[in-house]
């Protein structure tokens, strides 16, 4: 005999209530702890920033002992052309919720144009465009209504266009950025016929925007301190913030912490094996309901800066 609610059915609330009350799924944006270590995945005005080839990876557990919680991992690639007026990247995303049972993968190309500002600042100007790749596995849910035409089949893999824009401008030691990364609303779902309904639109009331801000200030001859603000932003729902506060220790400890409104507060380390290469870890801890169904989120980062063009990479760049 079936349960009549199951954790699995529970994280597909979830995540209904994250894309939209009226499908099965729709379009959300993935949440990272750390994502100022990759933080083209979110504003295409990113690529080329490093003014190197750079590489970064991370992979997301999230609300550990929750049984069918999102499992994301993200990379991402991108460096300079045409003596760093340009910048192009490529970026892939995979994330699996309920055991495997909604799948999607995502894929970017990104161009960005720069423009020197100054002797230390660029100003650039992206674009992003790929392709989402969804599939949902209801047939084999638990629910409460075994007739429930919903959830009696499956979608397959089903493949939506998407594209996004963004600025930014940096220096070595700050950083600021606005963006609107996924332009495209790209509803999936199972019709009261059985039948499989995609629906892609632009819709202006479904734009995530994100505004992004930090900078690197001296604390000491051994000390950095870099504060960072993320700001999101939809229509018709609160602004979620992310405040963070990390310090680097003598160019090769980096130690923060985070705080998310009214979710998470977040520990983070990393290790800065040398200028390129930084690994890096985050623990968030629940602040809302969920705290007492989960364990808190791991986040596992990797980033390596190559050199370009026979140059080696010599100081840290700390955006």
């Amino acid at each position: 005999m079936k349960k009549f609610i199951t954790k699995k059915l529970i994280i597909c609330s979830l995540v209904l209530l994250l894309g939209s009350t009226a499908k099965v799924l729709a379009q959300y944006d993935p949440m990272f702890t750390q994502y100022m270590f990759n933080e083209m995945f979110i504003n295409p005005a990113y690529a080329g920033s490093k003014e190197a080839l750079a590489i970064n990876a991370l992979h997301r557990q999230q609300w550990v002992g929750f049984e069918g919680r999102p499992v994301t991992t993200t990379l991402s690639m991108h460096g300079p052309l045409a003596n760093n007026k340009m910048g192009i990247g490529l970026s892939f995303l995979n994330e699996n919720i309920a055991s495997g049972k909604l799948k999607r993968n995502l894929a970017y190309i990104t161009y960005a144009y720069r423009i020197k500002t100054g002797e230390k600042g660029h100003l650039s100007f992206g674009l992003m465009g790929g392709a989402h790749i969804q599939s949902n596995n209801y047939a084999s849910l638990q629910t409460t209504d075994i007739n429930d035409v919903r959830f009696s089949a499956n979608t397959g893999n089903v493949m939506t266009p998407n594209f996004g824009a963004g600025i930014y401008y940096s220096t070595q030691k700050f950083y600021a950025g606005l963006s609107l990364p996924r332009m495209v609303a790209d509803n999936l779902g199972i019709t009261s016929t059985g039948d499989v309904k995609k629906n892609t639109s632009i819709d202006p009331s479904k734009f995530h925007y994100y505004f992004t801000i930090g900078r690197v200030f001296n604390a000491g001859d051994d000390v950095k301190l870099k504060p960072q603000v993320m700001l999101k932003a939809v229509k018709n729902a609160p602004v979620e913030m992310d405040l963070n506060l990390s310090a680097l220790l003598m160019e090769k400890i980096w130690i923060g912490a985070s705080y998310r409104t009214k979710a998470d507060l977040s520990f983070l380390a990393g290790i800065q094996v040398n200028p390129q290469f930084l690994v890096s870890y985050s623990y968030d801890y629940s602040l809302n309901d969920l705290s007492s169904y989960n364990s808190g989120s791991h986040e596992i980062g990797l980033g390596y800066v190559f050199g370009f063009k026979g140059k080696k990479v010599i100081s840290n760049r700390y955006f």
